[in-house]
């Protein structure tokens, strides 16, 4: 065959060549498709997840029965007023005087109802040194943040006339705000490092600022697209922030690696001698088949989420699934067209002080022929030592406690708001999140019902579930009552899980749970995180095992390899486990901490290990996929396996290389931001990203590939009537390699 001769077919050849040929038409119709996504999302809006469908069991229950009664519960609210050197008594007049002034100060806001004073609801600490005032914010509880910040106004003036004790406020609005400034200025900033920093190393890899638009482009336009999508999205399955940041994450990775795995294709067949039409129809079979390979891996593990039954988990997953997808559709359409476009042009704005690869072997990378050479040498001795540090690194992860963070775990002690919470939790204990139990009657006011609510308030206190004070609040018209219980263990989300156990199993049954025809589901922050934490456990084996199944099933159909879907399967185990290791060492149990500016919480965040899971399984595959293909690639045209194993790693190196570092870096801006969960998951992500692309596919994977040899291609008899997803692989114009001794060439 000659030069622009070549026998392609698959569904990524055939995109890519009706994209070469219709380039304007190509174009067109993805620009179409950009601005009808983000039109149609804005008009159609965006719904998002419903608070009180968050969570199955008793939380579920106590919100339905809160939103069927149509109680409104509003968002509480706290002035804790305490003697800043223990001089000044509850007592003292001048303690009177501050809290008449806070109670005057807060209900002159006109934001706030309810306000009680600590002398008639008895909110005074045993010491007598520190007391509460109480109140409910007006309006919406999910937009109680946004109103918040003039009564904050208020309770600091007060403060500034009252210098011998501590004004403070603190509560579900407040906490809301500081969250949502800090998760807010959290992702502004990563999201606005995230584009920067992508393009300057794009410019480093590519040498010219044209071909590194080109990626940063596409991933950029795949999320606006996936952005518009959402919204029409949501009106059936709900979104969420989180779920958009998540997704501006995932967009942004897999957009440029997959437009960087094309484009380097393109580059490296034109450098070998190949006319622009030729070399996109390679590209086009070769990388943009890997593309359609790995995308089809990632959205199949990001469908793993819609298996938990947590509708902020079925939004990312969904949010993620859907980027991925336009991002790979973008990069086999758009991506040819555009290329065939600009030809040469794609060299435009060379960067002066980058030196352009040499044509003559430039595809290959010195560092990794020097290390692939040891490899292959002693492939025993890698595998050994490879996996034995990787197992090491994973072994701190058999000890993993999960947990959700607190205010102070989250954010540390710099902020005042936790050190006002956690001055709260030491003057009334369990105080700042108290639980709710939400009682139903058939009568509220019957006797046998205002027994059963008065003696379960007595033996709250008395099994040492918690201190009080233990409020009530009676909705006659509803037949309901909202009994509020501050947990002992306060911010000590351990032994508040245990009170509340014991309130729920003990002093539930024995009280309330005797009156026939009563419901009350108990509820609150710590119910609500004991109920999220058991319901991600049990979906935990069912997600797992679908993404391993399926990921394994496209991997053998991809590769009509049983070895290389197994393989596959084990080296990403081994690198999410490694990524499991590396979370627990740092942030639960501290070591090195402080190197990425964390703090050793002693837990890791309770969804975190699974999202960790689903994002990697994914990604990883980008490398894998891309990787196997080539070495595959280079067998079939006649190479000996080493020889195959060699040549595969070493010219993908430098674009698993670039894709990794930008992977890397971004990742990395999310271990800089504040909160420590978004620490947790830029840390997780980040390193292991770095082992996948290093000692994953730089060691491991050709050392096993070597030691298998001919094995690395056995597929049962009984196999081959699967349907047949490979393609036909461009000519190369080598020298014949003779087979190794006994060494079949069939692959």
């Amino acid at each position: 065959m000659g030069n622009g001769d070549t026998r392609v077919r698959g569904l990524a050849a055939r995109a890519g060549g009706w994209s070469a040929r219709h380039r304007w038409a190509a174009v067109g119709i993805w620009v179409l498709f950009v601005v009808l996504a983000m039109g149609l999302g804005s008009a159609a809006g965006r719904v998002d997840v419903d608070e009180s469908d968050q969570l199955k069991g008793e939380t579920h229950t106590a919100a339905k029965i809160i939103d069927d009664a149509g109680i409104k519960d509003p968002a509480s609210e706290t002035v804790l007023i305490q003697s800043k050197d223990g001089s000044v008594k509850a007592t003292d007049a001048e303690f009177r005087a501050t809290v008449a002034d806070v109670v005057k100060a807060v209900e002159g806001t006109g934001k706030v109802t309810g306000v009680t004073s600590p002398y008639d609801t008895r909110s005074i600490s045993k010491d007598g040194r520190s007391a509460l005032v109480q109140f409910d914010m007006r309006g919406e509880t999910d937009t109680a943040a946004d109103r918040v910040e003039p009564v904050l106004k208020a309770v600091a003036g007060v403060q500034k006339d009252h210098e011998t004790v501590r004004v403070e406020e603190i509560g579900s609005a407040s906490m809301q705000k500081q969250y949502k400034d800090a998760f807010g200025d959290d992702f502004q900033k990563a999201e606005l490092s995230a584009v920067p920093v992508a393009l300057g190393i794009l410019l480093i890899a590519f040498g010219a600022l044209v071909a590194a638009l080109l990626p940063v482009a596409l991933a950029v336009t795949a999320i606006m697209a996936t952005m518009g999508l959402m919204g029409i999205v949501s009106h059936l399955q709900p979104m969420s922030d989180t779920a958009n940041s998540v997704m501006l994450l995932v967009g942004m990775a897999v957009g440029v690696d997959y437009c960087l795995f094309y484009l380097r294709r393109e580059r490296e067949e034109r450098e070998a001698g190949r006319d622009a039409g030729a070399a996109l129809r390679i590209a086009a079979a070769t990388s943009g088949r890997a593309i359609i390979v790995s995308g089809v891996t990632v959205c199949v593990a990001m469908a793993g989420m819609l298996f938990t039954g947590l509708p902020e988990f079925e939004a990312m997953g969904l949010a993620s699934l859907m980027v991925v997808a336009v991002a790979m559709v973008g990069s086999v359409t758009v991506l040819p067209a555009l290329l065939s476009l600009l030809g040469e042009r794609v060299e435009k704005g060379r960067i002066p002080f980058l030196r352009r690869r040499k044509r003559s072997g430039g595809s290959e990378s010195r560092f990794w022929t020097a290390v692939l050479r040891g490899v292959l040498a002693k492939p025993v001795v890698s595998v050994v030592v490879a996996t034995g540090a990787l197992l090491a690194v994973a072994a701190p992860a058999l000890g993993m406690k999960t947990s959700q963070l607190t205010l102070d775990q989250e954010f540390g002690d710099s902020l005042p708001i936790v050190q006002t919470y956690d001055r709260l939790n030491d003057a009334f204990p369990g105080g700042s999140e108290p639980a709710s139990v939400v009682v139903k009657a058939k009568d509220i006011n019957a006797p046998e019902v205002r027994q059963a609510l008065a003696d379960f308030k007595k033996q709250a206190i008395e099994s040492g579930a918690s201190q009080g004070p233990i409020d009530i609040k009676l909705h006659d018209a509803q037949n309901v009552a909202l009994v509020s219980v501050p947990l002992v263990g306060g911010s000590d989300m351990g032994k508040a899980t245990e009170s509340l156990e014991r309130l729920r199993d003990e002093v539930r049954p024995a009280t309330l749970g005797k009156v026939d025809g009563v419901e009350a589901p108990v509820t609150g922050q710590v119910a609500g995180n004991h109920d999220f934490n058991d319901q991600l456990i049990g979906s935990v084996v069912p997600v797992f095992a679908f993404v391993v199944v399926f990921a394994f099933l496209l991997m053998l159909l991809s590769f009509r390899s049983l070895t290389v879907a197994i393989t596959s399967i084990l080296l990403n185990l081994l690198s999410v486990g490694a990524a499991y290791g590396i979370l627990v060492a740092v942030f639960q149990h501290g070591w090195g901490a402080s190197l990425v500016g964390a703090e050793g919480v002693g837990a890791i965040v309770t969804w975190l290990p699974l999202f960790l899971f689903v994002i990697l399984f994914g990604l990883s595959m980008d490398y894998h996929v891309f990787v196997v293909s080539r070495i595959r690639e280079a067998r079939l045209r006649g190479r000996t396996t080493k020889d195959a194993i060699q040549h595969g790693v070493v010219t993908t190196a430098g674009v698993v290389t670039s894709a990794a570092v930008i992977m890397v870096a971004v990742f990395a801006i999310f271990g800089t931001l504040s909160m420590q969960s978004m620490k947790q998951m830029g840390v997780g992500l980040a390193a292991a990203v770095l082992i996948d692309a290093t000692i994953i596919r730089g060691v491991l994977l050709p050392a096993v590939m070597a030691l298998l040899g001919e094995r690395n291609w056995y597929l049962p008899k009984w196999l081959h009537r699967m349907p047949d997803l490979t393609h036909d692989e461009s000519p190369e114009a080598v020298a014949p390699v003779v087979p190794e001794e006994g060494e079949p060439v069939r692959v």
